[in-house]
């Protein structure tokens, strides 16, 4: 397929992320094959897809969690693919993930969680610190738990910890991976909320997500990863005019359920 620049994306801007012929497989069973898409700062990409399409493995060739088997990641007109874990650190001080179970550290509490990248790859002193945990709390409208352990909070704080310190670093790009899951439908909605701040604020991200709700509210583009393969990558104007011609069946469902949705 066309990469993402060459359908309506009228950013003249270099993209952040280039993907070319993004392969991974798993023994017999190929899970990415030969996945394309440019990623243009300031842009939130909606992966969407079943259960088990690859969706989360897609996300993980991004910061070099996985190796492909074949293909090109380009960060920053760097390619990452090759890269060792000391030579990712760089890269992974720009792009935070926020992991589908939120992977806070159970025997911190959470100042200690949202602490600990300032304290790795930070020369703050401990009274800014503290002041900078508090400031990603309250943007997270968590402000006054930092002594709470993750045990004591419900699932919808914890992936809102999760997400306050994802974003301790100022990253410049953000992974979501299934940012909702296992949340109720208002959590889900306040969680949904967070992200659209935080791609207003400027800051590029990667949803996965199978939430139809929370990726016409935070989308700006979307993508469907069907059999190892991405199609139909384009903004929901586009997005409305193909449902109706019946491209797919996840273009339909998304056509049929955001026509009052206007894309930026």
């Amino acid at each position: 397929m066309s990469p993402m620049n060459h359908m309506d994306t009228p950013n003249t801007a270099a993209p952040i992320y280039q993907v070319r012929g993004l392969t991974r497989s798993y023994g017999s069973l190929t899970v990415l094959d030969g996945i394309d898409f440019d990623l243009y700062p300031g842009q939130c990409l909606v992966i969407l897809g079943r259960s088990g399409s690859g969706k989360s493995v897609t996300l993980r060739q991004l910061n070099g969690l996985e190796k492909p088997n074949a293909g090109s990641v380009l960060f920053d007109g760097h390619e990452i693919t090759t890269l060792t874990e000391s030579q990712l650190l760089p890269v992974r001080k720009r792009v935070a993930m926020l992991f589908q179970s939120g992977a806070l550290f159970d025997s911190m509490n959470v100042y200690e969680n949202i602490a600990f990248p300032l304290r790795e790859h930070t020369d703050l002193n401990e009274a800014e610190i503290t002041a900078t945990v508090a400031e990603k709390l309250a943007n997270v409208r968590l402000s006054g738990i930092e002594k709470h352990v993750p045990s004591s909070l419900s699932g919808g704080m914890r992936k809102r910890v999760a997400l306050a310190r994802s974003l301790a670093l100022d990253p410049e790009v953000v992974l979501f991976d299934e940012p909702t899951t296992g949340l109720d439908p208002v959590t889900s909605a306040t969680i949904a909320s967070l992200i659209l701040a935080t791609r207003n604020s400027g800051v590029t991200s990667v949803v996965v997500t199978h939430d139809l709700p929370l990726a016409r509210k935070v989308g700006n583009r979307l993508a469907f990863l069907d059999a190892g393969r991405l199609s139909n990558v384009a903004a929901f104007s586009r997005r409305r005019r193909r449902g109706r011609r019946g491209a797919s069946p996840w273009v339909k469902i998304v056509a049929n359920e955001s026509e009052s949705v206007r894309c930026c």
